[in-house]
């Protein structure tokens, strides 16, 4: 059993996992040598992934100072992955101590290091649920215990959608999930692209894993906004959305393309 009580054999460490990629990539600890071969082959195949997960986090921190400046108290962040601090908690708290934050992942490692991470506080949650499900997100308890759906609310889809394939259908979760939040709500995603360079070789080390990589173009990506009212500067690479210091060496190689939107009607 894990610390949470989820029977081990359902996690799965005999296959890379895309949350321990990433965390391998940021340089965190919650991972297996499974990913972290997986971590070295993606980098040796696309140089640019260490410096495009760390642009991708950053932006991630951007978009959440934005959106609590904008009047948001509640965050719904699907895809959570492994808790890296400062987490979309910290770092909101640091606006408003009065802001609740949903997280939602597949993994139950996730899960289990989450939960040890927020058990001190009654203003977070962390759901074990799919995605590739949106109304068990949306109707989850522990979700509904701190969204108010009738209040504006940030939902992030930060480096997650590309983990879904076209027959998926990710353009209908993302328009289930739209169609929950109230006028006023924040959509914030990015999402990884082939664009910039040919990626299959580094696409290729996900068919392996427990989630596929499926690189989108700017069009494609964009789409997934449909319904939203694009922010300035639209979606762009991740390193140029309203970066607070000078974006770092290599930003314009960075193969994830990030907006953030808002919902008016």
């Amino acid at each position: 059993m894990t610390r949470d009580g989820t029977p081990a054999e359902e996690i799965d460490t005999s296959r890379p996992h895309p949350a321990r990629i990433y965390d391998y990539l940021l340089g965190g600890k919650d991972n297996y040598e499974v990913d972290q071969r997986a971590g070295d082959a993606l980098a040796a195949r696309a140089p640019e992934a260490r410096v495009s997960v760390q642009a991708n986090r950053a932006f991630l921190q951007r978009a959440v100072r934005h959106v609590m400046g904008a009047g948001i108290r509640q965050i719904l962040d699907i895809g959570t992955g492994l808790p890296t601090s400062p987490n979309i908690h910290e770092t909101a708290q640091e606006a408003a101590q009065d802001v609740r934050v949903a997280y939602v992942d597949n993994d139950p490692i996730v899960k289990a290091h989450a939960d040890a991470l927020l058990s001190s506080s009654g203003a977070t949650s962390i759901v074990l649920a799919d995605l590739r499900d949106p109304r068990s997100v949306l109707d989850h308890p522990d979700v509904r215990r701190i969204i108010d759906f009738d209040e504006p609310v940030a939902l992030f889809l930060v480096a997650i959608l590309h983990f879904l394939t076209d027959a998926e259908k990710p353009e209908q979760i993302v328009a289930t999930l739209r169609d929950a939040l109230p006028a006023g709500s924040f959509l914030v995603l990015s999402h990884a692209t082939g664009d910039l360079a040919d990626r299959r070789d580094a696409q290729a080390v996900y068919n392996n894993a427990t989630a596929t990589m499926n690189l989108r173009s700017h069009a494609e990506i964009e789409r997934f906004f449909d319904g939203f009212d694009l922010l300035e500067p639209g979606l762009v690479q991740v390193p140029f959305w309203r970066p607070d210091t000078p974006p770092p060496a290599r930003s314009d190689e960075v193969g994830f393309y990030g907006g953030v939107a808002r919902r008016t009607d």
